[in-house]
């Protein structure tokens, strides 16, 4: 079935699935997660009211309870999960996608991510050869509430520094984090789009896209402020811009989660994907951390980082994931670790933008979409070429490839949705990185 993807369920809604499949999810789910109980939190698109009605019809006629919060960022639905022991939950969302979209983000026993080679192929066979039979009326699940949200916002408060030398603007990209800003942060903070809104009237929830950030950027300028911040649709993701505009690239991110909590005393591994600056590395390693590099994907991300007991982790794309939160990634918790240092900074005299011209020492591409079917035969053809111009010093081969060499780095990796190859190139100098990015797309034969 053309939703089922990598890492959800996830597609236009009535093309790439409809309630029908919706049902058939809810219905089998028990079966695939041995769960009587379910927690179910959903987003504010307009296709929404319509999946979960038909998922919680799916989940009771089973025999299973289906235990509603409501409105919910992802975040909190992964919360609920792990701290009231629920065997499964399903977070309906698009996350970053457009308003015509929908999907669900299913999560096994103490959060623990449903992926499609950890559990969704298997419940795509069922849905696709399995009989649907109900139980009777009286063998029916019911639908009940578990209001968590109060409780979930004093343990995200429990991160919050004092704010008052702060001047903070922040957009809200009408998703999710609405229902949590006024709680957390009050009114002290310039917002942007603050209200819950499916449409996505403004722009699109998605931070990654630099004109979704352009809003904000003009707002911060305008207001001074020392920090800007965004989140995505449904909250598991924030980006940040320093105080002249400019976008902090999220992998950098990674090295002031780790400060924060090496500081504290709280441990010393970290967990980064396979496209992550050698900066963050040289940072950890000089705070005394110790780096461990994984695949893209919160899939695997999470599994990694309980196995490294990691105190923390991240990706480029914008997820990060914390030991402290069940392992799990969070849009506003990874914003309050943040602030923590940003508070810090300041009382110090320094600024974002100062704190990462020293941490940022590298040239770098960012990620880079080339639209290519035979994308095996790409890389396959790049690592050989490279490999015969000269041996790397380093090689990592479990997402794509990375290739390393004294004074730059590439990593070419699939995309598991689309006919994509996405590219990271790092060097020492821009000189360096624009002969060897350009030397890439020679061999690849793209412009």
């Amino acid at each position: 079935m053309k939703a089922f993807k990598a890492y959800d369920i996830r597609g236009i809604y009535n093309k790439d699935f409809n309630k029908e499949v919706v049902y058939k999810i809810g219905y089998f789910l028990p079966e695939l997660l041995a769960a009587n109980e379910i927690l179910v939190g959903y987003d504010d698109r307009e296709s929404t009211p319509e999946v979960f009605e038909a998922l919680a019809a799916g989940i009771t006629d089973r025999g299973a309870d289906v235990y509603k919060i409501g409105y919910a960022t992802t975040p909190m639905v992964y919360y609920g999960t792990a701290k009231h022991d629920y065997k499964a939950s399903v977070m309906i969302t698009a996350s970053h996608n457009p308003p015509e979209y929908n999907g669900l983000k299913i999560s096994r026993e103490n959060a623990l991510p449903v992926g499609y080679d950890s559990g969704l192929k298997e419940l795509e066979e069922m849905i696709e050869t399995k009989e649907v039979k109900p139980v009777s009326k009286n063998k029916k699940g019911n639908i009940l509430k578990h209001d968590l949200k109060d409780e979930y916002i004093e343990f995200q408060k429990s991160y919050l520094p004092d704010l008052s030398k702060l001047d903070l603007s922040i957009d809200i990209s009408n998703g999710m984090v609405a229902i949590l800003t006024d709680a957390i942060f009050g009114d002290q903070p310039h917002y942007l789009y603050n209200e819950l809104d499916g449409t996505f009237p403004n722009h699109e929830a998605n931070p990654l896209e630099a004109e979704n950030r352009e809003d904000l950027k003009e707002l911060l300028l305008a207001k001074g402020s020392d920090l800007g911040l965004i989140f995505d649709g449904d909250g598991d993701r924030v980006m940040f811009l320093d105080e002249k505009g400019n976008f902090i690239s999220p992998d950098l991110i990674i090295a002031l989660l780790a400060e924060y909590y090496i500081n504290q005393g709280k441990g010393k591994n970290v967990l980064y994907d396979i496209r992550t600056s050698w900066s963050v590395k040289e940072h950890i390693e000089e705070l005394g951390g110790k780096c461990h590099m994984w695949k893209v994907g919160h899939a695997y991300a999470k599994l990694k980082l309980r196995e490294i007991d990691g105190i923390c982790g991240g990706e480029l794309a914008g997820h990060y994931y914390y030991k402290d939160f069940f392992y799990c990634d969070s849009g506003m918790l990874t914003a309050l670790v943040v602030l923590n240092v940003a508070a810090r900074l300041k009382e110090e005299g320094k600024t974002i933008s100062e704190y990462i011209a020293e941490l940022d020492k590298y040239a770098t591409s960012g990620e880079v979409n080339f639209k290519i079917e035979n994308k095996a035969e790409v890389m396959e053809k790049l690592k050989n070429y490279f490999f015969e111009q000269k041996e790397p010093v380093n090689f990592y081969d479990f997402d794509g490839y990375r290739l390393e060499y004294n004074d730059w780095w590439f990593n070419v990796r699939p995309s598991n949705t689309e006919p994509y190859l996405r590219l990271v190139v790092e060097a020492k100098t821009e000189t360096v990185l624009d002969e060897k990015l350009a030397e890439i797309k020679e061999v690849m034969a793209v412009d």
